[in-house]
């Protein structure tokens, strides 16, 4: 049999009945352009349409409904669901599961988002930000690269960060990794040396912020969060 022959057969399309349902649901929903809140055809009405049963219907919702892209409501019945991103992604944030580079990632993320959301920090925060910021690095006993700070600590401080930019994704994203963060540290992976060029502290962070320059904090985000970082994966 020729190449020619061979490439003329076409591959055999291996998904399940349910994963071709879904598929054909969520391009519905973009080819109809429907929008949060739009009710959606009735499990009968779509199974008689596709041509499948009842019940891969319902199986096919029940994926959506996961996913967050649709809702059931009562009186009102199935409407299309913004989304929870961050929500969706926890569900499968399991950290004693996830392998080396999967952690690896998942700190990237987070040295990213503090890093990257500097600019709202400086210009959403208010002189009560400032208080309370400082009231949580009181008792900061040093200032060091060595530190380990007590994990609610670090909690506290940086999930003040996410309260003061006012953004509800941001803080989804902060609940996303705290299971990976709890687990870092009580995993003793952070127990190793850090190595670092320059640190800086949680109060030396508050005292950047007390000048309103986006670009010292981000700067000094960077040198806080890479001393974490390195001592993990370094």
């Amino acid at each position: 049999m020729t190449q020619d022959m061979i490439a003329g057969i076409g591959a055999v399309d291996t998904r399940s009945l349910v994963d071709k349902v879904e598929m054909n649901l969520i391009d519905f929903f973009i080819k109809q352009e429907l929008s949060p809140g739009d009710v959606i055809p009735k499990e009968l009405e779509l199974a008689q349409v596709m041509g499948v049963s009842r019940t891969v219907i319902r199986e096919s919702l029940n994926r959506l409904k996961t996913m967050g892209l649709i809702e059931s409501i009562k009186h009102k019945g199935t409407l299309i669901k913004s989304p929870d991103l961050p929500q969706i992604l926890q569900k499968s944030m399991i950290p004693n599961i996830l392998n080396q580079r999967s952690l690896r990632d998942a700190f990237e993320l987070r040295l990213v988002l503090e890093v990257g959301m500097a600019d709202l920090v400086v210009r959403r925060i208010t002189d009560q930000d400032l208080e309370e910021l400082r009231q949580i690095v009181s008792n900061e006993d040093s200032p060091s690269a060595d530190t380990l700070f007590d994990v609610d600590y670090e909690v506290r401080f940086h999930g003040k960060l996410y309260d003061i930019t006012g953004n509800e994704t941001l803080r989804g994203f902060q609940q996303l990794l705290l299971p990976v963060f709890n687990y870092v540290y009580s995993s003793g992976l952070i127990h190793k040396t850090g190595v670092h060029k320059k640190y800086v502290s949680h109060r030396g962070l508050v005292e950047i912020l007390a000048e309103r320059d986006a670009s010292r904090f981000r700067k000094g985000m960077r040198q806080h969060l890479e001393n974490h970082f390195n001592r993990i994966f370094n």
